[in-house]
């Protein structure tokens, strides 16, 4: 059982959500994807522990030595077609159902949100599963491992070695990214910020439009972070999949379903 100031908390965030009347977006981050067996970046069991991601994932890295990150992006690839969505990707999958959710932006490039049935995402940093040319700009879609015959993975037009559609430091967010997800963040009545300390800008910039045109702010991590008692109007810690699951359950509750 939940203590009643945590129960309180659910059906603050249950009744900000439907108070949205469909005007709410959600920014992700690694953190929902854990529970999938997808380690965050950072921390004892991330890839930037063992990966100096200077070397890396920066993109001057991969034009001078793609085959040196292919062995990183490889381990990427085959933990990220080992997971699946967790309960949290399908808790805002349902939120979308039920028009409680209009958008959802993500900053992870696993594809979970979309295997969960979310509809309208906006993949911030790009999706893994793509891979690009960035000699001749021929694309493989849907890429898996076991597709292809080499590693690293090739263009079939020239040749040359693929890139993944994930934006690599030393680039830029895809401008139709940014001005979609800043306008959903400008447009929504409530963010929900999910498995993320909102620090890694641009992104970080979405719950300050949020809150700047007059919307609320629902925050969902297990440790505080620099929104928390600050531009949050509401803070819960504990995991994703737990509290998004108890939100539902309180929505449906106040709408009478329950």
């Amino acid at each position: 059982m939940y203590a009643k100031a945590l129960r309180r908390a659910f059906d603050r965030a249950a009744a900000l959500l439907l108070e949205a009347a469909g005007q709410a977006t959600v920014l992700t981050g690694a953190g929902i994807s854990v529970a999938s067996g997808i380690p965050a970046f950072r921390g004892s069991q991330g890839l930037w522990d063992r990966y100096d991601p200077f070397e890396y994932a920066e993109i001057t890295s991969f034009r001078r030595q793609p085959e040196k990150v292919w062995s990183m992006l490889g381990e990427m690839c085959a933990v990220v077609e080992r997971a699946r969505p967790n309960r949290a990707h399908e808790v805002l999958a349902e939120l979308e159902e039920k028009g409680l959710l209009h958008s959802l932006i993500t900053q992870n490039v696993d594809g979970l949100h979309q295997a969960a049935g979310s509809r309208k995402v906006i993949e911030f940093h790009g999706a893994l599963r793509h891979l690009g040319c960035l000699e001749c700009d021929w694309r493989w879609l849907h890429f898996k491992l076991d597709q292809s015959e080499i590693m690293p993975p090739r263009c079939q037009e020239c040749g040359a070695i693929l890139k993944p559609e994930v934006v690599f430091f030393g680039e830029s967010i895809p401008d139709w990214a940014l001005l979609e997800a800043s306008s959903e963040a400008e447009k929504a009545g409530v963010m929900l910020v999910v498995g993320t300390s909102a620090e890694v800008h641009p992104a970080a910039e979405m719950p300050h439009l949020t809150k700047r045109a007059g919307g609320k702010v629902i925050e969902i991590n297990l440790e505080p972070t620099a929104l928390s008692g600050s531009l949050s109007d509401l803070t819960i810690l504990g995991p994703a999949e737990q509290v998004l699951a108890e939100i539902l359950l309180a929505c449906e509750r106040l709408q009478g379903h329950a």
